[in-house]
């Protein structure tokens, strides 16, 4: 076997590929294209025609889902229908807008809602269902955009977790609006940055005018973004040194504590608070997501690669998963289950294996998050709370290796 490069992990720069590292290394010196420029609008229109639909880009998918949901005008009392087994952003987002998240339990084999138990959720003050396609896993579309429009519920399809090569049937071409996120474990990154679309002309003039309306970052912020791919990159480069992993640790402890990286959780939104303030998208990060674009097809088959070689170990491992993995045009994360999961993290740290990604051991994640605050009654969705209990995802990432890949299996082959 190759050499392995420590760490294995999901959220040590995981999109800091050299291409980004390189471009974020340029534009720390070019502050008249921090905030705009004519990226932002290439991206607009590269996202336009690869979707068939108008764009409106926001600093983060978190504000961009509020856009969308401010744009259908909703009132106290309105309701949004969400599934259980998300991230804190979603609810908050919903109640930001003014309305109150209904929680929907999922389907074990797909990490997504499950759309017969979607009726039972549905009430006279029902105005959209957001559904999530969990770790690239499509949602059941088909269903979900036939109960919309016996209702008249608009349907949002939540794509934070997959920018498919194509929009296929069952991702991005049947919601009324979509919503993507350009963070930094994302399909692609921008470190930060968001986007809603719409086919509907109405929908798009009042996110347009959301746009317009966004406040600019501050410079200080958008450096910041462009210093994360940059840090990352050297304190992976720290890894490889003896003592390295002490090293590379105390050089990221350090700098967050100087406020050079950017947290990726806001002041309150773990206590299910979040602002109702939204951001433009600085052009700087524009530029990030514009050179992955570009790449999709790329990073998208690294993917594939990786969720093949899992996927083969899972059949001659017999390892418990939700099947419609396997079936999934790309995932962002491979998921199996485990029967003490966080057990199986806490052995695998020893061997510089992190596998705790945000979306374990709880239904509105990540596990720090107040359920309570976020809206979510205990017991209300109990295959979604023991989905969280057992779920183990494997990281697929464009800097993961081979090598590294090929250690994982060989670890949890001892394991699972």
């Amino acid at each position: 076997m190759p050499r392995v490069r420590f760490p294995i992990h999901h959220t040590f720069g995981p999109l800091v590929t050299r291409g980004q590292w390189k471009l974020a290394f340029r534009l720390q010196f070019f502050p008249q294209k921090w905030r705009s420029g004519s990226e932002t609008e290439e991206l607009r229109s590269a996202l336009s025609h690869h979707f068939g639909m108008s764009v409106s880009l926001f600093s983060s998918g978190r504000e961009a889902l509020l856009a969308g949901l401010k744009s259908l005008m909703l009132k106290s009392g309105d309701e949004i229908i969400i599934q259980a087994y998300t991230c804190v952003v979603v609810p908050n987002a919903v109640h930001a807008a003014g309305a109150t998240a209904v929680y929907c339990d999922i389907d074990p084999m797909t990490l997504n809602i499950d759309p017969q138990k979607i009726q039972a959720k549905i009430t006279p003050r029902t105005r959209a269902i957001i559904c999530q396609h969990t770790f690239g896993i499509p949602a059941d579309t088909e269903r979900l955009r036939a109960i919309c429009d016996k209702r008249n519920i608009t349907l949002i399809e939540d794509c934070a977790h997959v920018l498919p090569d194509d929009p296929s049937r069952d991702i991005g071409s049947r919601g009324d609006m979509l919503i993507l996120s350009f963070g930094r474990d994302k399909a692609i990154s921008g470190v930060t940055g968001g986007a809603t679309l719409t086919r509907h002309g109405t929908l798009g003039k009042v996110l347009d005018e959301e746009e317009k309306k966004a406040e600019p970052l501050s410079l200080w912020l958008i450096l910041n973004f462009l210093g994360y791919p940059i840090r990352y990159h050297f304190a992976l480069w720290l890894w490889g040194l003896p003592l390295g992993s002490t090293l590379a640790k105390a050089y990221l402890h350090w700098i967050r504590i100087l406020r050079l990286l950017p947290p990726v959780y806001q002041s309150g939104e773990k206590e299910g608070k979040t602002g109702i303030m939204i951001h433009a998208l600085p052009n700087a990060c524009a530029a990030l997501i514009l050179e992955q674009f570009h790449s999709l097809s790329a990073l998208n088959n690294q993917r594939r690669s990786f969720s093949l070689l899992y996927a083969k170990a899972a059949r001659e491992g017999n390892w418990s998963m939700p099947e419609a993995a396997l079936k999934a045009p790309v995932l962002q994360k491979f998921p199996v289950y485990a029967r003490d999961a966080n057990m199986l993290r806490t052995q695998l740290k020893h061997e510089q294996i992190y596998l705790d990604d945000g979306w374990c051991a709880s239904v509105v994640n990540p596990a720090q998050v107040s359920e309570e605050a976020a809206g979510y009654a205990k017991g209300s969705c109990p295959i979604a709370e023991d989905v969280a209990k057992h779920i183990v995802t494997l990281p697929v990432h464009p800097t993961m290796e081979q090598a590294q890949a090929e250690y994982l299996v060989h670890a949890l082959r001892a394991m699972l």
